[in-house]
This record gives C-alpha cells, sequence and structure tokens, in this order.
C-alpha cells in the first residue's frame, strides 16, 4: 500500500488525539477486535446500539445521538472505522468484508452477546453487510443513506443518474491524487463535500466543518478513508467482488430501518429505495423530507426520535 506514513497497525505519528477524543460526556477508550485497535466513545447502559460513521467523517458525527440513546436506556457506541480518527492504521484490510468484521469483533470485544448496528454512509454498507455474515451477533439494523450493496453496485452500473451522483468514488481510483487533494489546505475538501452533500435547510456549521476538516488531516486519513473505495469499484471486475456479490445474496434476517433524506445528491432515492427485497424481516423505509446526505446531522431531533422510537418498538413490523 502507497502513502502509508508512521508504523504498522499504529496511529501515526503525529496524529493528534486532541482532535478525536473530543470532550462530552461520552468516554473514550480502545479496544481489540480483528488484529487491530479501535477506538470508541462509549455511554450509558442497556441494550448495546453500535453507530458506524460514514465519509468523510469519524465518531463524532454521532455526537447528537450518543447521549439521547444513553438517556433511552440503551448502551451506545460510537467506533472509528479502521485508518480512521482515532483507530489503527494498517496496511490493508480495507475490503467490506474484513471491515465487517472489525464491527462484529468490537460487539464480542464489549462483551455483549449482539448489538443493534445503526449506520450511515459507508458505516451504512459495513452495517448491510455485517447483518448477513454475522445474522447472529445483529439484533437490529439501521441504515441511512445507504442502499443494500447489491442494490448500490446495480445503481452504480445500471443508472446513469447515480453513476453521475457518485462521481466522486470513481475520481477515488487515481494513485495518490485524491488523497493529497483530500488533505491541502488543512481539508478544505472535507469542507466542500460536506457543505455540497448537505440539504440546504441545515447546512454544516463552521465548527464541526473545522473539526472534519482537521480530522483528515491526521496522517494516512485520507488514503485509509479512500481505500474501501478503491476496493469496491476496482472489484466489480475481479473474483473477490463476484464473491462479495453473491454472498450477499443472502436475505438480512433482522428488523430494519432504512432512513434516507429527499434531497440526498450523493446517493439518490431511487437507488436506496427498494433495499427491502433483500430482508426477509421487518422493514421500514423512512424518507426526511428536505434532508441530504447527513440526515442524522442535519435534523438530529427527528433523525434520532424516528430511531430511537424504532429501537423500543416490540413490534418493529408495525
Amino acid at each position: 500500500m502507497t502513502g502509508m506514513t508512521g508504523t504498522t497497525g499504529a496511529t501515526p505519528p503525529g496524529s493528534s488525539s486532541s482532535v478525536v477524543r473530543m470532550d462530552g460526556p461520552w468516554t473514550h477508550r480502545d479496544v481489540a477486535a480483528n488484529g487491530a485497535r479501535f477506538h470508541i466513545a462509549e455511554m450509558g447502559d442497556g441494550p448495546l446500539v453500535l453507530l458506524l460513521h460514514g465519509f468523510p467523517q469519524f465518531w463524532w458525527t454521532w455526537r447528537h445521538q450518543l447521549p439521547a440513546l444513553a438517556e433511552a436506556g440503551f448502551r451506545a457506541v460510537a467506533m472509528d472505522l479502521r485508518g480512521v480518527g482515532g483507530s489503527d492504521r494498517t496496511p490493508r484490510g480495507y475490503d467490506p468484508a474484513n471491515l465487517a468484521l472489525d464491527v462484529t469483533g468490537v460487539i464480542r470485544s464489549l462483551g455483549e452477546p449482539d448489538a443493534a448496528l445503526v449506520g450511515h454512509d459507508l458505516g451504512g454498507y459495513l452495517a448491510w453487510t455485517a447483518a448477513v455474515m454475522r445474522p447472529k451477533l445483529i439484533r437490529r439494523l439501521a441504515v441511512a443513506s445507504m442502499p443494500h450493496p447489491r442494490r448500490w453496485r446495480a445503481a452504480m452500473l445500471g443508472d446513469l443518474r447515480q453513476t453521475a451522483a457518485g462521481s466522486y468514488v470513481w475520481g477515488f481510483q487515481r494513485p495518490w491524487i485524491p488523497e493529497r487533494r483530500l488533505a491541502a489546505d488543512d481539508g478544505e475538501l472535507v469542507g466542500r463535500l460536506v457543505r455540497e452533500w448537505s440539504g440546504p435547510r441545515r447546512p454544516p456549521d463552521d465548527e464541526a466543518i473545522g473539526v472534519y476538516r482537521r480530522a483528515m488531516c491526521i496522517p494516512s486519513t485520507a488514503h485509509c478513508s479512500i481505500e474501501p473505495y478503491r476496493w469496491l469499484v476496482r472489484s466489480l471486475a475481479r473474483l473477490d467482488g463476484f464473491q462479495f456479490n453473491r454472498r450477499m445474496k443472502r436475505p438480512v434476517r433482522v428488523p430494519t430501518l432504512h432512513l434516507h433524506g429527499s434531497l440526498d445528491p450523493v446517493m439518490r432515492t431511487r437507488s436506496a429505495a427498494g433495499s427491502g427485497e433483500y430482508v426477509e424481516a421487518p422493514y421500514r423505509w423512512r424518507l426526511f423530507d428536505g434532508l441530504g446526505h447527513f440526515p442524522h446531522e442535519e435534523d438530529p431531533g427527528a433523525f434520532t426520535k424516528e430511531l430511537v422510537d424504532w429501537l423500543k418498538d416490540p413490534e418493529p413490523d408495525r
């Protein structure tokens, strides 16, 4: 792997814990899973809810949901994915199957029998994957701004509008240049992407933008953030990609909540809708009118209420 700095399997020298370990009502610690070390922020007691961030963010994207879930009686844990935030930057392991094993490994390391997985963007892709690969460890599934992996693949290859909307994914296939652009000018591109992908109702404030820019500038983060997308495209014509796509034909057999912003410019509603065909369990679709790609940050109150009500609903098929 090119573009790496620091020691394999460790957070690179020069990383700033003050950027990642933000103060708040939560506590920070590291857990070992799947051959790597993962940073988590956690609070509350009760059934585990594990939150998975997307691109170009890290655990802090769930800052609104952590206290709300804890108050609702859950053990809320937000983890940094491999290569991001306070977790290890390893030289390999950025394919979705291995990243999903990171997630299920963290569940085991937390000493829990199972978890409700909540994933946004790439985190949602991994949540779908984990629910298929390790169904006994997943109690419920909530996915925001990401279709089922097979729907994503079909849309990116067969829907010209989705192909155009996901142009950043194709752009990530170039060597070196994408990570340099992400980290250039103190992460200016990160701020631009978050603003452009958000809906017009509640654009992100400068403080949040600054946090994401600083986190992306931690050494090797830009490179590691791009690697999963490189695998997703380059594997389209490779045996491992065909095997993964075939594996994802197995149905999801846990109650699933699918959340989406109606104005999401990078993941079209048409692409996400219909993912329920891969779920052989109660499936609930919720479209947030006027929100973009980050509904959990653009309208945290509405998003969190929908999530908590569904998590506490004994009859999620209603």
